[in-house]
């Protein structure tokens, strides 16, 4: 799809992801549309705004007129910890609704990485469900995967940041020693609109993540040394990473209907798998430590 053509619709176009998204689509040269559930919402310019709520199907066929290509970034976690997984169903069966009876062509769905079948957290568990609904439209759905992602005001950079800050002592469970697969969110950004110019992604499935697979003991001691602080971490047996997400919840910043499923979620490896996204898009990616560093240099020049 070139710059130019038909609209492109982006819902969640007011997170972390979405406003980055809306201004590199703008660069392009594209026409962008958001969807969005407050009409005073802040947007880049240059982008058109409709407000709707995908939990309430009513008046979502302005937001998809005209449109070919649609971004799903839509989270239900933000709404509160109680019920996330049945708004993020409905919200994405409502999508498929309105898309299907708009004609839409394509949809580009940001979800979360880690292994498939049981023992999922139940965040885990709701990405890859949306991403089935999705697949049941009558458009073509390409799935991205990503892990931890890195970057000024994300949740994951936001925790790291507070208990590498807050507690230069660490007890902590045993999944510090879990696997992960961080992403600077500038290379996600640049998946996503790679995927829009490239058809030949569409209706796949492709693993994300950077250059390093770290522990999150690594990501935390990492980040410490960048900063010039002290962090010292000691594991123990008997702190789950239920109970451990509620003093993560206290001390950190972001909210606890965010950081508790996710903290949950840390007993999952989260690794790339399959790398055939790099074939299709060969991007030059981001190492951990600078993709920290960008993100303390744009909180620096935002603050």
């Amino acid at each position: 799809m070139q710059a130019g053509d038909d609209i492109v619709l982006v819902t969640g176009a007011t997170g972390f992801i979405g406003q980055r998204l809306v201004k590199a689509l703008l660069d392009e040269g594209r026409r962008v549309r958001c969807l969005v559930r407050r009409a005073d919402a802040r947007l880049p310019a240059g982008a058109e705004v409709v407000t709707g709520d995908l939990l309430m199907p009513v008046g979502l066929a302005a937001a998809f007129a005209g449109v070919s290509v649609a971004y799903y970034l839509v989270h239900a976690m933000a709404g509160g910890r109680a019920g996330f997984e049945r708004r993020d169903r409905q919200a994405a069966a409502n999508f498929v609704t309105a898309a299907d009876k708009a004609g839409l062509q394509r949809t580009i769905y940001l979800g979360g990485l880690g292994e498939t079948g049981g023992g999922l957290s139940e965040h885990l568990a709701s990405r890859l469900e949306v991403a089935a609904i999705l697949k049941g439209g009558k458009f073509s759905t390409t799935f991205l995967r990503a892990a931890v992602i890195i970057g000024a005001g994300g949740a994951s950079f936001e925790m790291i940041r507070a208990l590498v800050e807050r507690l230069p002592l660490m007890i902590t469970p045993r999944w510090v020693s879990t696997r992960c697969q961080p992403i600077a969110v500038g290379d996600v950004i640049g998946y996503l609109t790679g995927c829009l110019r490239e058809e030949k992604t569409a209706g796949g499935t492709f693993d994300i993540g950077g250059p390093d697979v770290l522990t999150y003991r690594e990501m935390m001691e990492r980040f410490a040394r960048l900063t010039g602080r002290n962090c010292m971490i000691l594991t123990v047996p008997f702190l789950t990473p239920k109970l451990s997400s509620y003093w993560v919840g206290f001390i950190t910043p972001v909210k606890p209907s965010i950081s508790m499923p996710l903290i949950e979620g840390l007993a999952n490896e989260v690794v790339c798998r399959d790398y055939r996204i790099r074939e299709l898009l060969p991007l030059p990616l981001t190492s951990y430590d600078e993709a920290v560093r960008l993100a303390l240099a744009e909180e620096q020049k935002s603050g």
